[in-house]
């Protein structure tokens, strides 16, 4: 998912998201943290997670690291 750290600052669907319900969308509006949360409860609780951190996940996933196959 393309976000720009710190520029983000409207919540955008993970391109992952199956239409299944499994969703997830992510933020940044700012420069030291990326906001996850789930997109059926969007008042509902967020992660935060550094640029660090979620920069490692994001590589994980596309190595495929968390596939269910």
């Amino acid at each position: 998912m393309a976000i720009q750290l710190g520029n983000t600052k409207a919540w955008t669907k993970s391109t992952r998201s199956q239409g299944n319900g499994a969703c997830v969308e992510v933020a940044s509006r700012t420069t030291s943290a990326v906001d996850v949360r789930d997109s059926k409860d969007p008042e509902g609780p967020a992660l935060a997670f550094s640029p660090e951190a979620w920069s490692a996940f994001v590589a994980d996933v596309g190595h495929g690291m968390y596939d269910l196959d």
